[in-house]
Order: C-alpha cells, then sequence, then structure tokens
C-alpha cells in the first residue's frame, strides 16, 4: 500500500478536534458525521467500505463495506480530496469527551488492532478492517465482542477514546489485566484473552464485572480512563434516579 503522506495538528484538551493538511490531490477517508470544517477546494465524496478496494470492481467494494457493518460501522464512509492547486485542510471532530490517539502505521509494523468504534479518519490508502478474536473466551466476554477492527498500511490513522490515555509497552511474557472496556488499541504481536474474576463475592458483588482482559506482551497497548459505555451507564442511571424522585415529588397549593 501507499497511503497519502498527510500532515496534522491536534487541538483541544477533553474535546478534540485533528486538522488534517492536504496537498493538491491528496485525500483522508473519515467516519460519516466526522467533519468539523473544511476549505473551500475540498471536494467531499461518500464511498462504499474504505476506498482500498478500487481494483477488485463493485463486489470488492460491497464486501469492504460488509466487514463494517460487521464491526457496528455504517456501509458507507466519506473521502475528502484537496482540489485546488495549493494547501487545504479539513478537521474531524472527536464524538464524545477524550483524547484523539494518531498512529503512524508504518512505526508499527503496518497494522494496529482497535476496538469498533474507536477509529475516526485516516489517510487514504490506509485499510479499516476485520479483527476476528480467535479465542472463544475473548470472543464472548471480551467486552468489545467477537470483533474487533484493525487498521492495515503505511499512513497516518487517528482513533478516538474517552477520557485520558494510557500507553504501555509490554515486555515478552509481561501480562496485564485491564477492564475490558478500557483496552483501546494494541500493537499486532500482544495476546488478547479474557479471565474470569475468580471468587463468586468478587465476581457478582466487587462492582468490576466477571471477566479480565489480559494482555500478554511483547507489544505495545493503548488504554482509555472513560469507556463511552461506562459513561453512558451513568448518565442512565442518573437519569432513572432524577425520574424516580420526581415522582415522587409533592406538590402544595397554597391557596388551598
Amino acid at each position: 500500500m501507499n497511503a497519502h503522506e498527510i500532515d496534522y495538528k491536534i487541538y483541544g484538551d477533553d474535546m478534540q478536534l485533528v486538522e488534517i493538511e492536504l496537498d493538491p490531490s491528496e485525500s483522508v477517508v473519515a467516519e460519516a458525521g466526522a467533519m468539523m470544517y473544511m476549505d473551500n477546494g475540498i471536494q467531499m465524496d461518500t464511498i462504499f467500505g474504505d476506498g482500498t478496494q478500487t481494483d477488485n470492481g463493485f463486489m470488492g467494494k460491497l464486501f469492504s463495506a460488509g466487514k463494517r457493518v460487521l464491526t457496528g460501522e455504517s456501509l458507507f464512509m466519506t473521502v475528502f480530496t484537496n482540489q485546488m492547486h495549493e494547501k487545504a485542510q479539513v478537521s474531524f471532530a472527536a464524538p464524545y469527551p477524550g483524547k484523539i490517539i494518531p498512529f503512524d502505521l508504518t512505526a508499527y509494523s503496518g497494522k494496529i488492532v482497535c476496538q469498533k468504534d474507536a477509529f475516526l479518519c485516516a489517510a487514504k490508502g490506509v485499510s479499516v478492517g476485520v479483527e476476528f478474536q480467535r479465542k472463544l473466551g475473548a470472543g464472548f466476554f471480551g467486552g468489545e465482542g467477537f470483533i474487533m477492527q484493525k487498521l492495515e498500511g503505511d499512513g497516518m490513522a487517528f482513533c478516538h477514546a474517552g477520557g485520558a490515555i494510557i500507553e504501555r509497552t509490554l515486555q515478552p511474557g509481561e501480562i496485564l489485566k485491564v477492564d475490558t472496556g478500557c483496552l483501546v488499541a494494541m500493537t499486532r504481536d500482544v495476546n488478547f484473552d479474557v479471565q474470569f474474576v475468580g471468587g463468586i463475592k468478587s465476581a457478582f458483588f466487587g462492582g468490576e464485572g466477571l471477566f479480565f482482559a489480559t494482555l500478554t506482551g511483547p507489544g505495545k497497548i493503548w488504554l482509555q480512563s472513560l469507556p463511552f459505555s461506562r459513561m453512558a451507564d451513568r448518565i442512565i442511571r442518573a437519569s432513572n434516579l432524577s425520574s424516580e424522585r420526581g415522582k415522587g415529588e409533592v406538590k402544595i397549593n397554597l391557596f388551598d
């Protein structure tokens, strides 16, 4: 693969955006709805999949798009191309509080595996595909499910995760136990599996769930402090509590 060589700058702290600078005829591919602003000379097109299946005809493009459906994403992506004779910018915003993580795939042997809703945008030529977990335990109890995303190629790709981001480099044979929702991404050599918490009391009353993700080195991993599922659960619980309190209110008519 020969992905387009794009330049970028990340703005913000808790609600970040990434601004991509495109040379003439360069393109960037992004999830539908991620764009924040773009210069007038940039053309926006909707495509099947990630745009890498250009030589396999309609069926190849359909297969590429179908893989995205398995990860819970849309059939379509959006490609932004600079049609001017000078540099132009397009930016993409994070969907919820957190950080944008830039990946130069050439620095990670051409592949990063990430949670299925982490991808934000990438240089055209980067393949956004499906990574199946080979172990049934990881598939059924891994928090992110049997299917994750893989980003392959030789260009820049950008993911988004919630809260603060921690990078860890695992040595060969080193094991780290992680809450299943906190794993954002990992390099291709990291072994991912799940482990039962152990103990009835810990499993049902510990508040940490029934399973841990076990990550075995060598390789690099990225963790998030605030998975979106955890934030959404807190919002729902607070909303339900507020609704219950509202039902219990007593209205007093001062004119009775």
